[in-house]
C-alpha cells in the first residue's frame, strides 16, 4: 500500500506558495516517522509551565473571564480554533469559544511591535463553535461543532455583523480551509463516522450559493478519490454524510490546512495526518500513531493542525501529553511546545502571525480543567 507523507502531494501541487523552501526538493517517503526536529529537544518549563527548544519564549496573551490587557474586554470561555490576519502594520488573532448557546468568536489586535491595541466580539451567541479557517479574503469561517451546525463567515476586523452560511452544509462542522485555484472550501466533520467535503461557491469570495460535494474513495488509506454532490445539503432528514453511496468515512475529523495544492486534515479517532492533493485528486497518510517504529509515537489525540512557509506543519494536541508536535517536510515527527500541570486541557488555535515570527494558541481548560480556565499564549522565536 502506498503510504506517503506530507511531501507528496505538495510536491506534485508545484513550488508557487513555498518557492525556495524545504518543500521544493522534498522525495517521496513513508509516513513521518519520530526524530530530532530542526530546534532541537523541549528545554525545562519556564514560569508559565511550558517547555519550549532553546531560544524560543513565551507569555500569555490573554485568559478566560479576565478582561485582556490593555483593553476592556473580558476573553471568552474554552478558547478553540483560530487563525491570524494582517492589519495595517500590526496582526489580529482570532479565536472560537467552544459553549454551548453562547459560543462565537472573538479578536485580539496587535500593533507592530507585538503589544495589544484591542480586544472585542466578532461573533456572539452561536453553538459550539470549535474550528474553522481563514479565506483569502480576510474573513473568518467559524464552524458550530453540533448535530445540524452551521458555518459563520465573520469579520476579524469587526465592524460588520457575522453571515450565517447554510449552503455550506448543516452538519458536525470542525474545520474549514480555502483552496484559492480550484475556488472551493473543504471542510471537516467530526463524527467517528465523519465525511470530508469541499464546497464549491458560485461565485468565488461569495459563500452563499454553491455546491457542497463529498469525497468518495474506498477504503484504502492512500489512491485516487472523486467527488459528489450532496443532495441535500441541509441534512435533514437524512444526515449529509449518509446522502451519497460511497462517500469515504473518516473516524473523527478535526483540523484542516491548505497549502500549495494539499489540503491536510487530521482525524482523531485513529490519530492520523492526511494529505489530499488536489492536483491529482488522490488521498494519502502523512502520519499515523500506529505506523510509528521503534518506540511510542510523540503525537496523539491530534486535532487543530496549522503550516509555515517553510513547509513545517504544527499539530495541537487534545490530550495527549499536551503538546504541539511539527512534521517537517522530510518526514520527521517531533515535540515543539509542551505544557505541564495542563493534562484536563487540550491544546486548540495554533496559527502564526503573517510574518511568521509569532505563533498564538490556548489551553482550552487551562490548570483548572474548566472552560472557565481557557489560556491563550504567544511564542516567540527563531521560527524558519
Amino acid at each position: 500500500m502506498d503510504r506517503r507523507t506530507v511531501l507528496r502531494a505538495t510536491v506534485a501541487g508545484g513550488a508557487a506558495a513555498f518557492a525556495g523552501s524545504l518543500w521544493s526538493g522534498a522525495a517521496l517517503a513513508a509516513p513521518a516517522q519520530p526524530g530530532v526536529g530542526p530546534y532541537g529537544p523541549l528545554g525545562a518549563a519556564d514560569a508559565r509551565g511550558i517547555q519550549l527548544p532553546a531560544g524560543f519564549t513565551s507569555r500569555i496573551v490573554a485568559r478566560s473571564r479576565q478582561v485582556v490587557s490593555g483593553t476592556s474586554y473580558t476573553w471568552h470561555d474554552a478558547p478553540d480554533g483560530g487563525a491570524c490576519f494582517a492589519a495595517g502594520t500590526g496582526w489580529i488573532y482570532v479565536s472560537n469559544s467552544e459553549i454551548s448557546t453562547t459560543g462565537g468568536a472573538s479578536a485580539i489586535r496587535f500593533n507592530a511591535d507585538g503589544t495589544i491595541a484591542s480586544a472585542y466580539r466578532i461573533l456572539s451567541n452561536t453553538n459550539r463553535n470549535c474550528a474553522g479557517g481563514a479565506t483569502p479574503w480576510g474573513t473568518w469561517l467559524s464552524c458550530e461543532e453540533v448535530s445540524r451546525g452551521y458555518v459563520y463567515e465573520t469579520y476579524p476586523q469587526g465592524g460588520r455583523a457575522a453571515v450565517r452560511l447554510p449552503a455550506l452544509g448543516r452538519f458536525n462542522h470542525e474545520a474549514a480551509a480555502a483552496d484559492p485555484i480550484r475556488q472551493v472550501i473543504y471542510l471537516t466533520e467530526d463524527e467517528t463516522s465523519g465525511c470530508f467535503y469541499r464546497f464549491r461557491p458560485t461565485v468565488w469570495g461569495d459563500l452563499s450559493a454553491g455546491t457542497l460535494e463529498v469525497l468518495v474513495a474506498g477504503t484504502a488509506t492512500s489512491g485516487p478519490v472523486s467527488w459528489a454532490r450532496v443532495p441535500d445539503p441541509d441534512g435533514y432528514p437524512t444526515a449529509t454524510r449518509q446522502q451519497v453511496s460511497g462517500a469515504k468515512k473518516f473516524n473523527g475529523g478535526e483540523g484542516c490546512w491548505y497549502a500549495d495544492g494539499t489540503c491536510w486534515f487530521t482525524t482523531k479517532g485513529d490519530n492520523r495526518v492526511w494529505a489530499y492533493d488536489a492536483v491529482n485528486q488522490r488521498i494519502d497518510l502523512a502520519y499515523d500513531d500506529s505506523l510509528v517504529t521503534g518506540g511510542a509515537a510523540p503525537l496523539t489525540g491530534v486535532d487543530n493542525i496549522t503550516g509555515t512557509r517553510s513547509g513545517d506543519l504544527y499539530v495541537a494536541e487534545d490530550g495527549g501529553n499536551m503538546e504541539i508536535n511539527l512534521i517537517t517536510p522530510d518526514a520527521v515527527v517531533t515535540p515543539f511546545v509542551r505544557l505541564t500541570g495542563q493534562s484536563s486541557s487540550e491544546i486548540t488555535g495554533p496559527a502564526f502571525s503573517p510574518d511568521g515570527s509569532r505563533l498564538y494558541f490556548s489551553s482550552q481548560r487551562g490548570t483548572s480543567g474548566s472552560s472557565s480556565g481557557g489560556i491563550t499564549y504567544e511564542v516567540r522565536g527563531p521560527f524558519r
